[in-house]
């Protein structure tokens, strides 16, 4: 198959690198600096596993800027080009979306188009009638940054947005190229798979939410966080797992998902939805209160990235932290190896570690490392099982 690729970040980059495998695959983006490096066998992007295949599997993939090169000879086209939440008009902005399909329908009416992009509940019907096209397919996506190409060679599920004959055909290519040899495939109308994914990232947010809201009652009653956590988990109902505290759940997709739910919910009766976007937010400030009362002069933070094996650290909770802590004149010094800058966000980045335990009062990580050992009497963290 000749299936082109729209976007290069996790969710594009791990989805070709997988069918590249056994089709012809062509990334498109509008970033030179991408394409340059896709094309010498190098990841634009941060996953030891992508970088592992690019370097070592015989793989028949390129890319380019070229829209209608990418798309005239297509017969799936991947759309996995990044939806951020739009606080005005309380939904995903979904234009880059719209473009995509739009200029597909023009040079290649006949390619089926896949959307891997995370869109509201309806979007598909929707774009389907805005722009007089029958070819899409919402297929979502279930995938950690930093391991996107182990997800997709491990999938949990395998789900696509139509019941139809050629959607059992892209599900069977995620099949054909993956590792596992048992893995559930469902297909849905398009408006439940919209559902699946949000409300999946949902739950997920729900947890991290409970496990933080249980840390922050135990610091304030001075109990044991890991012993609650502990005997609680061992229930087999609840389980072992998304259950390490954090200052708030974050990253690229569980706040915007979340937000992106609650506004679907806009016409149902619901307290839970809110909940949970609400209960972040206070985490966050509960946090922030924490380091307050310890005073500090300069506030170092250690590592704005999400979580280890990731370079991202968009909506990362230490921003969010940050931004609070800066409302009360504290001084913030950065360590993010990373970074280039000489400021991120008004604080100084210093990348000498040693530099940066001197000069820091007090010590804030999102994850625990060992490289703060020597100076634990410094940090300040809600991390009790040295995990994401």
């Amino acid at each position: 198959m000749k299936i082109t690729v729209v976007g290069t970040g996790y969710v594009g980059m791990s989805i070709g690198v997988l069918l590249s495998q056994h089709n012809e695959v062509l990334f498109l983006d509008i970033d030179d600096e991408k394409i340059k490096l896709i094309n010498n066998n190098q990841s634009p992007v941060k996953d030891d596993e992508i970088e592992s295949f690019l370097s070592n599997k015989n793989l028949d993939l390129r890319a380019t800027n070229n829209d209608v090169e990418a798309y005239v000879d297509a017969d799936f086209i991947i759309v996995a080009t990044p939806t951020n939440y739009d606080a005005e008009q309380n939904s995903f902005d979904t234009k880059t979306v719209e473009t995509v399909l739009s200029n597909i329908s023009k040079i290649n009416p006949d390619a089926v188009s896949i959307v891997k992009s995370t869109i509201p509940i309806g979007f598909t019907e929707e774009i389907k009638q805005k722009l007089g096209i029958k070819n899409v397919i919402f297929s979502p996506e279930f995938l950690r940054e930093g391991r996107a190409l182990y997800d997709n060679l491990y999938p949990s599920r395998i789900i696509v947005g139509e019941i139809s004959d050629r959607a059992k055909q892209f599900a069977d290519l995620l099949l054909q190229a993956a590792i596992s040899d048992d893995v559930a495939v469902i297909l849905t109308d398009s408006n439940e798979a919209e559902a699946i994914k949000l409300f999946a990232n949902t739950y997920l947010a729900m947890r991290v939410a409970f496990f933080n809201e249980l840390d922050s009652y135990s610091a304030v009653h001075g109990l044991d966080t890991k012993q609650i956590v502990d005997g609680v988990c061992l229930d087999p109902r609840i389980g072992a797992h998304y259950n390490n505290p954090s200052f708030g759940y974050g990253g690229y997709c569980l706040p915007k998902d979340t937000k992106q739910l609650l506004a679907n919910f806009s016409d149902t009766p619901q307290n839970l939805m809110q909940a949970i976007v609400t209960s972040n937010e206070t985490r966050i400030s509960f946090v922030t209160n924490e380091i307050l009362k310890t005073k500090p002069k300069i506030v170092g933070i250690f590592r704005l990235i999400m979580k280890s094996g990731s370079d991202n650290f968009r909506a990362s909770s230490i921003i969010s932290v940050m931004e609070k802590l800066k409302k009360h004149d504290v001084e913030i010094v950065v360590f993010e190896p990373s970074l280039n800058d000489k400021q991120f966000m008004g604080g100084e980045i210093i990348l000498d570690l040693d530099q940066f335990k001197t000069k820091s009062d007090i010590i804030v990580c999102n994850r625990n490392s060992t490289e703060l050992d020597d100076i634990h009497h410094k940090v300040y963290t809600r991390d009790i099982f040295g995990s994401d």
